[in-house]
This record gives structure tokens, sequence and C-alpha cells, in this order.
């Protein structure tokens, strides 16, 4: 089975339709003479990982709108009223990012159904075992990619699974199992959408598994990847878990992850070689995991979009620079409660924020999000400016989610929770990486760790959600008056998205909405 996809991603256009459910994707060849050759599955796939570079995906809304909303950034005087409602908290169900990420990941499960509804039809033109297997790999990716995107639309959309009881009471999503069904549109229980999800990955650990001799093949490496594997099948397998609260899952899969010897964690502190930084204009050596934020290149990330200067999506760090080429008017810049989280001997402060005197005429000096500046490669290439390929699994969550998973379970491990945010910590700061995690600081801890590790990279309110934490803003110097002060409680209904309002109204729908469409 091929583990290295080696053929060239081509641009597909986007979807425009009456309705995000409806089958996709209409530029694909008509389905009376669809996918019948490996080829043409081939084709496909390559359709389904163009299709997660859209722009409202991880290279933009998917990633970013989540920790706006959250208590991470605030946004500065002067700025351009980006996403400006949802920082205010003022989020609609016509609000049109948010219809975009809906839109965007019901495109990628479309692509998948076709890809799945027509295997057979390739099945019975495969003469050899080398396509046999191509064919397994790719419906493994199609099985895959279905999961990751249903996914990211509970966690959006949905509450928090507090239990498997009380799972089966509440809303969960649209669940389009099939790409040929005229089914009604109707939510299925949050159980029964995290089931599904669940079925897809154990579908597509069985296709991607790894044979004998590939586990040999010392040759065979899978980190910076941007294809699926079974390791970024163990990546969401645990992340689900944690959400879940299925804890001895979540240990078991980031387990399989940390223990592969697939990955490693960027150290902070062995210096790479010396770099521009293009935000002082200075030369300055450049750590393992500054290198990781620069080229995003990484020896612990699992799972990464995969960009070139001329299929790329959007730009995650325009938003903290919006750099013209001579000043940065950033829209938002990093809470300073965040800085004061790092401990002076944390590497990662250095490599995430950079000091600096903004273009506003209010001349604001800030720590900026460097770790979001660009791709060196792809600036240097076409001058791509703030455009960075999105790490959507690295190793690092890994270790957090392994040590909540021995905080929480029913019967806690504190030490090993403690290992696992000290390993994390040695790859990170200079010196005095342990950690001590007890009964009364063990979620505090877990939580600070988060924050500093996974800053800007789409986590924050789905963890304030699935921890039932509300949050208060504090003004701090230049920031926008209204929403500095916003003060949000405990399980307040925008936690949850709200389902898009066309998606409610579109011809033969049953969709209920979200206490947050009220």
């Amino acid at each position: 089975m091929k583990k290295f996809r080696i053929y060239l991603l081509v641009a597909l256009s986007a979807c425009v339709l009456s309705s995000c459910l409806d089958k996709f994707p209409q530029d694909e060849i008509p389905a009376g003479n669809a996918i019948t050759t490996i080829e043409d599955a081939n084709q496909a796939v390559i359709g389904i990982y163009n299709a997660w570079m859209n722009g409202a995906l991880y290279s933009g809304y998917l990633t970013l709108l989540p920790d706006i909303q959250a208590d991470l950034a605030y946004a500065v005087n002067g700025y351009t009223n980006t996403y400006g409602d949802v920082w205010r908290w003022e989020i609609l169900a016509t609000n049109s990012q948010i219809t975009s990420v809906y839109g965007a990941l019901y495109n990628v499960i479309g692509r998948c159904n076709f890809l799945l509804a027509n295997a057979d039809k390739v099945r019975d033109n495969v003469y050899n075992d080398e396509d046999f297997d191509r064919l397994q790999q790719y419906c493994g990716e199609a099985y895959f990619a279905r999961a990751l995107a249903y996914s990211e639309l509970i966690k959006l959309f949905c509450k928090a699974y507090d239990s498997d009881e009380m799972a089966q009471h509440e809303l969960g999503v649209v669940l389009r199992k099939e790409y040929y069904s005229n089914d009604s549109l109707k939510r299925a229980t949050l159980k029964e959408s995290y089931d599904f999800v669940l079925e897809d990955l154990e579908r597509a650990e069985d296709c991607l598994q790894l044979t004998e001799e590939e586990e040999k093949d010392a040759t065979l490496t899978f980190y910076g990847s941007p294809y699926f594997s079974i390791y970024t099948v163990y990546a969401l397998r645990s992340r689900v878990a944690l959400y879940m609260k299925d804890y001895e899952n979540a240990i078991k899969y980031s387990t399989l992850l940390i223990e592969s010897g697939q990955f490693l964690l960027s150290s902070a502190s062995t210096k790479y070689t010396d770099m521009p930084d293009y935000i002082t204009m200075t030369n300055k050596p450049v750590s393992y995991y500054e290198y990781m934020w620069r080229y995003n290149l990484s020896t612990e990330t699992i799972w990464e979009v995969g960009f070139t200067t001329t299929s790329y999506g959007g730009a995650l760090g325009s938003i903290f620079f919006n750099w013209d080429f001579q000043s940065y008017k950033p829209d938002y810049v990093p809470a300073q409660w965040v800085f004061g989280l790092y401990a002076s001997n944390d590497l990662r402060y250095g490599a995430t924020f950079t000091s600096a005197t903004t273009g506003h005429s209010h001349g604001l000096t800030w720590p900026l999000l460097s770790k979001y500046w660009g791709n060196q490669e792809l600036f240097d290439a076409a001058q791509l400016i703030h455009v960075c390929e999105p790490q959507v699994f690295r190793l690092s969550e890994q270790y957090l989610i392994r040590a909540e998973a021995y905080a929480q379970k029913e019967t806690p491990d504190y030490a090993k929770a403690s290992k696992d945010i000290a390993e994390l910590r040695e790859a990170r700061y200079s010196s005095g990486a342990s950690a001590s995690l007890t009964a009364d600081n063990a979620m505090d801890i877990i939580e600070e760790e988060r924050v500093k590790e996974l800053y800007m990279e789409g986590f924050r309110l789905q963890d304030l959600k699935r921890w039932h934490k509300g949050f208060e803003r504090t003004p701090q110097d230049q920031s926008l008056s209204n929403g500095s002060s916003l003060k949000i409680e405990a399980d307040n209904p925008l936690f949850v998205w709200p389902i898009p309002q066309h998606e409610l109204e579109s011809p033969g729908a049953n969709i209920l909405p979200n206490e947050s469409n009220k």
C-alpha cells in the first residue's frame, strides 16, 4: 500500500449551491460517467485534498474564529472590523464566515461520498494488486477526510459531549452518509454523530494500516506530510476520544503516536540556522521550533495542509499584521494575560511573539504573533504575505491530550500526566522543564499549557465549552472599547455556533436550530 502520494495537487473551483448539503461536487464528471478507473479515483482524492485548502477552513475561519471569539486576542483601535461581530459575540445565523465554514466542511463530505459511492465501479476495473492497494488507500483517505470534517462540524455546531446518556438527547449534525441519497435533511443526535465519526475512523484505520514490510522499512517517514496516513487516524481518534470524555481511548491512541518513533518534538533550544527576521529586520539564530513556523516543516507535524506558490488557501497571519511592505497595522494583537503564562525559561514566547511598533496612528508597540508571519519559502518565491501551511495535527497536542486524559480518568494518574507535561516542556524550555501535577492544580496547568502551545490554532473556544468555563476580557492598551470588557458566562448559547439560516430554510429541510439561532 503506498504511503506517499506523488500526484500533483490541482486547484478545483468552489461550489456555490442553494444548500450546503446538496450533492457534491458539481464540478465533477456527470454521475452516469463518474469514477470508473483508478486514475479517476486519484483525481477525486486530489479534489478532497484541495477542498481542505479553502480559506474558510484551516487556513482561515475554522482556525481563527474560535480563538478570536474567545479571550486570546484583542481588536485594536483602527482595526478594519474584520471578524468584529464574532469578537463582540454578535453572531447571527446569517454570518457569512460561519456559513462558509459550514459549507466548506460539507463540501469535503460530499467529495468523500462521491468517491466512496463509486469505489465499487473502480474495483470492477482493477486487475492487479498495486491498483487494488491504491484504491484501498484512496478509500481510507476519503473515510478519514469525512470523519475529520464531521468532527469539526460537531465541535463548532453542537454542545459539549458530557456523557453517552446526555448525548443521546442532544442535537448533533446532519449526517450525509451517501452521495446518492434523497433522505430528508435532519439532525442526528450528538451520540449518533460521534458514533459515525468513529465508524469512519475504524474504516480508515483498516484501509491505511501499514503492512509488515512498511513497518520494518526505516526509510519511510511520515512527519510533515500533506497526506493522510494511519497516524492521522490515531491523532483524530485521540482528539475525539478526549472530547467524548473517553479517556482510556484518548490515552491509547495518543500513546500509539507518541511511541511510534515517527515523530519528534521540535526543540526550541537547539539552533538550526541563522535567518532574517522580517519583523525586527535583523538576522537571528533560529531553533528547530521556530523553523517549524517559518517554513511549516517539522518532525512533530503529523498532517499539514500542503500549499504551493500556485495552489494555496487563506493567509492566517493577515489580521495580526496587515503588512503593506512598510508598516504593520494589525486588526488583533495577543491578549496581555497570555504573556504572563510563559516562564522566563520558556522559549516558546520568543518564537511566538515579537515586539514591534505598529503603523496605526496611535503607534502601539506590542508583541505581534510572529509564528503566523508567513511561510518564508512562499514569500521568497512568490511574495505571498502571511500565508502559512496549517499544521492541523502536531505531536505536542498528543502529549497534552494524554496528560489531560491521565488527569481526568476515573482513577487519575498524576505522575504520568506530570511526565507528559515535563516532556513537552523539555522540548520548549531552556532549562527547568519539570512539572508536578496534583488533584488541586492538574487542570489549571494543563489549561495554561494548552494556551501556550496551541495559541491561535483554533482550540480555545472548544476547550472552554467542554470544560464549562466562561471568561472575562479586561481592556488593554489601545484595545477597542466595544468588546474589551466582555464577560461571557459558562455555557453561553453562542459557544455553539448557529446553524446557517439558509440551511434551516432550504426546501425540504427539517433541520432544528441551535439555541444561538434564537
